[in-house]
């Protein structure tokens, strides 16, 4: 798959498109200024309630040149997180394993030794935390890697004192129980997996190289508990994403609900403004009971939603679905974030489900940073990688120039999607106005310094037009419209309401309003205030 703006064009083709890039920046430029102020305006989004980038530490940056990026590489690239305008990172898994991956952990209290250092990583959070960007490492305690101390004493027998750590039945006890059903989080069908020399089997949801840790067991749970502490008390990072949250008991949800009502309990205990956020991979009434011991929940459903409205070009009640799930969520718990993203490391990259038309992955972006919600941005989104399953594919490392002066690029993988053919690294954009990474950019300071986008509540418009998406943003006395053409297409909306607003931001296009209409360039996105 190659993206369709790197065909190859002759000199004077590119000269015209340069200016015409330099002019759809200057008019996002002046929507940005539309702000009825000559002064900056300060920044009011406050993390959790902020961006987060989610990185593979693997393919990120490489500072020692094994060809595998480290902490130290993370380190080194603090500055353009920063200069980004994201306030946290979610790491995914850093601890011991055996698999590039790293979600089958060894060692709960350690950094993998490709990665670095525990002291490395200690430093990473001084740093990051000197920045105003907050530290969220992925703690996977559904399983264990079958190679972790703990299984391989159970595996030993009945009478190991860690038998007991993790889920042991015979065939009997196994056929008298009801199956377990696959979900969009493993399409493996098998969940108890064979011992040799051993009558028992051992469950492991995901595959047998990762057993499920036995949380019937209070010695397990104080053991999850007090790895839970290390991190955060003598490490110092500001939170867990939670993988695999829902499988903790697979055989009745409400024990999973309990156990992480008790579990944020004693991490708050530890650190009272611990950040907690889970994957639970479900349908929004499935999903919602989960908020009263994870208070923040990735919101697959809107992901998709996003996806679907991007490529059909009909918004499909997109604002109305969303203000259904906040409202669904809020009578649960008042006190939810909504982590909402485009994709993650699991699925394939936007991008890839955009046939590599930038100026969708543009309009993905544009949406997302306008919805409410704490938003997730997926490494290498914002210039645009591309990657599509298997899951190696989708994460490819990041691309910060071109292959001959990128000395940070990991070279653990070779990859098939994200290659300086199908890319513009980051260096070929950064001074490029009419850039995605520039697009993120201006979308993610933008929405730093508006209180209405970073806090206030949805509510759909009722404006029906073929090829629009719009919503209100509205918080304490600021009301916000917020409108996206869809389509490729110029697009011209009329109605009433629309006398009441004024200018305040434009990106990837232009817009003329007038009293009681306004036209779009195509893939144009706008927020009026009133």
């Amino acid at each position: 798959m190659v993206n369709k703006e790197l065909k190859k064009e002759d000199n004077n083709t590119k000269s015209i498109n340069k200016m015409k890039n330099y002019i759809i920046f200057l008019l996002a430029a002046l929507g940005l200024l539309a702000c009825k102020t000559e002064e900056k305006q300060q920044e009011v989004a406050e993390w959790p309630h902020a961006v987060t980038y989610e990185i593979f530490v693997q393919s990120f940056n490489d500072s020692n040149g094994d060809g595998i990026g480290d902490i130290n590489g993370m380190t080194e690239k603090l500055d353009y997180l920063a200069e980004l305008g994201v306030k946290g990172v979610w790491l995914m898994p850093i601890m011991p394993s055996p698999s590039y991956h790293k979600y089958d952990v060894t060692d709960y209290r350690d950094i993998h030794p490709d990665y670095g250092t525990l002291d490395d990583f200690k430093n990473f959070v001084n740093k990051a935390h000197e920045k105003g960007i907050h530290v969220v490492i992925d703690l996977v305690i559904n399983h264990s890697s079958s190679l972790h101390p703990w299984f391989m004493e159970s595996k030993k027998g009945a009478d190991n004192p860690y038998r007991d750590y993790y889920v042991w039945k015979t065939e009997e006890e196994i056929e008298s129980l009801d199956p377990v059903e696959k979900g969009p989080d493993s399409d493996n069908p098998i969940h108890w997996h064979e011992n040799e020399g051993d009558d028992y089997r051992y469950y492991g949801y995901f595959i047998g190289g990762m057993p499920d840790l036995n949380f019937h067991n209070p010695k397990v749970k104080e053991e999850i508990y007090d790895i839970g502490r290390f991190w955060l008390q003598e490490v110092g990072v500001d939170g867990f994403r939670l993988d695999a949250a829902r499988h903790i008991f697979d055989e009745n949800a409400e024990d999973n609900h309990e156990f992480w009502i008790e579990f944020r309990a004693e991490m708050e205990k530890a650190k009272p403004d611990v950040y907690l956020v889970g994957e639970v991979w479900s349908d929004v009434k499935s999903v919602a009971p989960y908020l009263n011991g994870i208070p923040a929940l990735f919101n697959f459903d809107m992901g998709m939603k996003i996806l679907e409205a991007v490529n059909t070009q009909e918004e499909a009640g997109l604002p109305e679905f969303h203000h259904y799930i906040r409202n669904y969520y809020d009578s649960v718990n008042t006190d939810f974030i909504d982590a909402t993203f485009i994709t993650n490391h699991d699925q394939n990259r936007g991008l890839s489900e955009f046939d590599g038309e930038i100026n969708k992955g543009k309009l993905a972006a544009s949406i997302l940073m306008t919805l409410p919600g704490s938003p997730y941005l997926y490494y290498g989104e914002e210039i645009g990688m591309l990657g599509q399953k298997p899951d190696e594919q989708i994460r490819e490392p990041y691309l910060w120039a071109s292959v001959e002066q990128d000395s940070g690029r990991p070279k653990w993988e070779t990859p098939v999607y994200s290659t300086d053919e199908t890319v513009i690294p980051l260096a070929g954009q950064q001074d490029n106005p009419a850039s995605l990474y520039n697009h993120y950019k201006q979308l993610i300071n933008y929405r730093n310094i508006s209180a209405p986008l970073t806090y206030g509540d949805i509510a759909p418009t009722g404006m029906k037009v073929e090829g629009l998406t719009c919503w209100y943003r509205v918080h304490e006395n600021d009301t916000l419209l917020v409108m996206h053409n869809l389509t490729g297409k110029q697009l011209q909306v009329k109605n009433d309401e629309l006398g009441q607003f004024e200018k305040e931001f434009t990106i990837n296009g232009a817009i003329e309003l007038q009293d009681q209409s306004i036209s779009l360039d195509p893939y144009t996105s706008t927020v009026l205030k009133q």
